[in-house]
């Protein structure tokens, strides 16, 4: 019955983890949730394995110090990374973005051809690759690394003609690979739906990782009997790890809410 009351805790490398914060709260909406954004140090992306699980066991350690009763990884390029070993680690579940999205994209293919997207870390560790043919050894996947596409969200750029150049540069390679789906494996990516819809079409079914992982969460929280009754809405506190102001700037944008206070740690 006690851990019933503890908050969620979510940590991302900088602010593109509210995208999956969002989906949480929108499908969970009595849980308390404490969120961590390690501003200082983002870009993971472009860090080295030994880096990124240095980073995520740090993250870990601060929110298990808030008494958090379950731990969802929503950086793309963490869960890659260091998801097994922070699963060993740690008694409490984890939960990474990967195999939820992985495993809705196997589920919907029908041409058994799904396309990948993400930062590069993401694609270079070939983590959704992985997941997803450990479920269908016969899909294809192919992966390209959308780099700008996260500075473009940050900025506001969601639909424009700058942003829409780049979708097309960046995803006209996959339109020729004839995907069925494609899996938005950065938790940016989903503010650019819209675009990235335009570039692929209709008949191409975008997964957001985001969304199946709040899924995931909503799963094991019943199954362990720790969700919190729905009597009352949830309560949010924000951490960050530098530039509280920025944040709260892009955060507000990303949600489309007030943030509330956002505290700064070390």
């Amino acid at each position: 019955m006690k851990k019933k009351g503890l908050p969620i805790g979510i940590f991302d490398s900088g602010v593109g983890g509210l995208t999956v914060f969002k989906e949480v709260i929108t499908l969970l909406p009595h849980e308390d949730i404490i969120y961590l954004g390690d501003t200082a140090r983002v870009p993971y992306g472009t860090r080295s394995p030994q880096t990124i699980i240095r980073y995520s066991q740090e993250n870990t350690r601060f929110l298990l110090h808030q008494g958090v009763k379950i731990l969802v990884v929503a950086c793309n390029t963490s869960s890659a990374v260091s998801l097994p070993s922070l699963k060993k680690e740690n008694e409490i579940p984890v939960i990474g973005v990967i195999e939820p999205g992985a495993r809705r994209a196997s589920e919907v293919t029908q041409n058994k051809r799904i396309g990948v997207i993400g930062t590069e870390g993401t694609v270079k560790s070939r983590a959704y690759e992985r997941a997803i043919q450990m479920i269908d050894q016969k899909i294809a996947i192919i992966s390209r690394a959308c780099p700008l596409f996260v500075p473009l969200a940050e900025e506001g750029w969601m639909d424009n003609e700058v942003t829409r150049l780049t979708a097309q540069s960046y995803l006209s390679p996959l339109c020729e690979e004839k995907i069925d789906t494609l899996v938005l494996g950065c938790t940016h990516y989903p503010l650019l739906e819209t675009v990235i819809r335009e570039v692929m079409g209709d008949e191409v079914c975008l997964v957001n990782s985001g969304k199946e992982t709040a899924k995931e969460v909503q799963r094991v929280l019943n199954e362990q009997g720790i969700a919190t009754p729905g009597k009352r809405d949830g309560s949010y506190k924000f951490y960050v790890t530098d530039n509280a102001k920025r944040f709260i700037k892009v955060g507000e944008r990303f949600l489309g809410r007030r943030l509330g206070a956002v505290n700064e740690v070390t």
